[in-house]
């Protein structure tokens, strides 16, 4: 079978609704998302899936809190994340809300076949149970007497509940561990999962709840809700249509390629799931892969300790493309990683803006300088120095091709960015300022910006599952059109440009260098600043439920030192590359000032001009996107609306808001 007709089937979990995504929370997703766009430039017929697992306890005593149906409760979460997975360019091919009826239906189907095989039978349930995990647990396995993946306590339970027959395909699902060594990776979570839960002899699951009525009811037994678990993993098939009157999909891309999750949900995935497969007489997917946590120089993410943090902020300050490669670089991909505000701040400087955006800029301005923005193909004369670049260059594609199969993110940037500090020495060496003197050594020069353009342009194929929009500005600058974004394209080195290519006369930096100082202090601002919703979740305290916002008090000392001003907008215009941001002029009365503000979506700059507008006057400037601001307008939002802060346009310009 050629690889264009080949498939792949790859999957996130289904996202527990309890609040706002963090960043973990989007590392999982990119990660998918990643290996989703290899796969399909290397011309696999991809089905990415990703959703919400959306019944359970936990969520109808979240919507009861907040006064929502559960439905509705669950519905603006899902908008949420559907507008996250946009605004990070995540290309999946469904979503599937485990709300669905597509997916209810099947679940009753799925629960019958196995009251049907006798895998059920029904008993009484007594052991503890965490609400928060919407999982049970022996006395051994708790930690100090609290749930072991949380932390949080857990309560007695003592219910009339079904139990699936775990004991039954135990012994089966060894053997399948020891006939497929790479089912699930890393190898330490398989260990973990053998030596803590099957070995110890594998306690039968408890698959209903009577206590909560948020789920599916058992097939003819309607006062029982279908346990989460059995409800959510059921989602990778139920997506293809399993059960349906349409088992096309289902047919084409079972069995799953690989399901990516985090650490705390392997067991779930790798001895639950599997099992209910051979239930069903269904193949296994191929892989499980668990990666680890995005962690904090204080450990985890809490919004108590003021160090969470959240993706859209790093998005619209620094781009979508520096927040994936961070991610994706930073973070060994299956273990623990840390992020900080100077990891961050470093690797945006030093590999996207000193190291890359460096190395195009340097390369369009010589062949604009040297050869009238024409790329060299006739001519040439191969410097002492060409064929190191090649062999790297060679190198670096077949390494990169075994780490992706392996889902080693952070090897394959770590051996790409060998090829773009090899391309910098390489102008190094060649010195064509020097070249450029004699005009015998014009063919060498040649040589020279050609294999500049060829070795840009294999970084930029390279970077597609990584980056969604800068390969595609690295190709424009070099004058080149998507064709020359496919893989086929750097199967060879130095023969792929054609004749008169001309490049950009000036390239626009794809990566500004940041000022070091003043983003740190910014990211740890928005990390202490991170507001807490009724969606998070830290317990509530039920005495500030009453719907009025709980707001931190400032003293009068606290409130002087903010100085607002009035000012007349005077001009404004978009920010190139930055669909949110507009650059407005405004008049103080005392001077002019810039100031950039992430408006776009709500006016366009001829609404502005003329506008009167109260401005903090006295914030610190901060560079945005590039562009200088020396401020901040007033407005204010609410269910997504945003209106400016009106005044008197009686006020002079320069008057003080007290």
């Amino acid at each position: 079978m050629s690889e264009q007709n080949k498939t792949f089937y790859i999957t996130t979990p289904i996202y527990y609704p309890s609040g706002k995504f963090h960043i973990g929370t989007a590392y999982t997703t990119v990660a998918s998302d990643t290996i989703a766009r290899y796969k399909r430039l290397r011309g696999y017929d991809v089905r990415f899936l990703t959703g919400m697992d959306e019944h359970g306890q936990k969520i109808q005593e979240k919507a009861a809190e907040a006064g929502k149906h559960p439905q509705e409760y669950v519905n603006e979460i899902a908008d949420a994340a559907k507008r996250l997975w946009a605004l990070m360019d995540i290309s999946y091919d469904d979503f599937i809300q485990t709300t669905q009826e597509r997916h209810t239906k099947a679940v009753e189907k799925i629960f019958q076949k196995f009251l049907d095989n006798n895998d059920i039978y029904k008993g009484e349930y007594e052991g503890w149970y965490c609400t928060p995990c919407e999982s049970f647990f022996t006395e051994t396995q708790l930690e100090n007497g609290n749930c072991p993946d949380c932390g949080r306590p857990v309560h007695k339970v003592k219910e009339e509940s079904y139990f699936f027959n775990m004991k039954k395909y135990a012994d089966r699902l060894l053997a399948y561990y020891e006939e497929n060594l790479e089912f699930i990776e890393p190898e330490s979570r398989k260990n973990e999962m053998i030596n803590n839960f099957i070995k110890p002899g594998l306690e039968d699951l408890s698959v209903s709840r009577t206590s909560f009525d948020w789920g599916i009811k058992v097939p003819g037994d309607p006062k029982h809700v279908i346990y989460v678990w059995v409800d959510a993993l059921t989602n990778y098939i139920t997506a293809l249509g399993y059960l349906s009157e349409d088992e096309t999909l289902f047919n084409k891309y079972w069995p799953a390629d690989v399901h990516v999750v985090g650490k705390d949900i392997v067991r779930f995935h790798t001895i639950y799931w599997p099992i209910f497969l051979m239930a069903l007489d269904l193949p296994l997917p191929k892989k499980v892969f668990a990666h680890g946590f995005i962690m904090m120089k204080d450990g985890k993410m809490s919004k108590s300790k003021g160090n969470v943090i959240y993706p859209e902020m790093l998005i619209d300050r620094y781009g979508l493309d520096a927040t994936r490669y961070f991610l994706l670089r930073e973070l060994p991909f299956g273990s623990d990683g840390v992020f900080s505000p100077e990891s961050f701040v470093e690797r945006t400087n030093f590999d996207l803006a000193n190291d890359l955006g460096n190395l195009l800029n340097r390369t369009i301005s010589m062949i604009n300088k040297y050869f009238d923005g024409i790329i060299p193909t006739e001519n040439l004369l191969p410097t002492e120095f060409d064929a190191a670049l090649k062999e790297q260059a060679e190198t670096v594609r077949i390494k990169y091709e075994e780490s992706m199969e392996k889902m080693q993110f952070s090897v394959v940037l770590a051996d790409l960015w060998t090829l773009v500090s090899r391309t910098n020495k390489y102008i190094d060496e060649t010195q064509p300022w020097v070249l450029a003197k004699e005009e015998t050594d014009k063919p060498k020069l040649g040589a020279v910006m050609r294999n500049l353009a060829e070795s840009l342009h294999q970084i930029a194929v390279m970077l597609q599952p990584f980056m969604t929009s800068s390969p595609k500005r690295i190709i424009e600058q070099l004058g080149l059109d998507d064709r020359f974004l496919a893989w086929d394209t750097i199967e060879t080195f130095g023969n792929t440009i054609p004749a008169n290519i001309k490049v950009v006369e000036k390239g626009i930096p794809i990566f500004p260098r940041l000022e070091s100082e003043v983003e740190i202090a910014y990211i740890r601002d928005e990390m202490r600043g991170s507001v807490k919703t009724l969606q998070e979740e830290e317990p509530k305290d039920q005495s500030k439920t009453s719907g009025i916002p709980e707001i931190p008090e400032i003293s009068i000392d606290d409130f002087m030192k903010i100085d607002l001003r009035v000012a007349t907008v005077t001009a404004c215009e978009t920010v190139p590359k930055a669909d949110k941001l507009l650059k407005l002029q405004v008049d103080l009365g005392y001077e002019q000032r810039q100031v950039v503000s992430g408006i776009a979506k709500f006016y366009s700059p001829d609404e502005l001009v003329g506008q009167k507008v109260i401005v903090v006057a006295n914030l610190k400037p901060v560079k945005l996107r590039g562009e200088l601001s020396q401020g901040m307008i007033l407005a204010g939002e609410k269910d997504g609306i945003l209106k400016l802060a009106s005044v008197d346009p009686k006020l002079e310009n320069g008057a003080k808001v007290k």
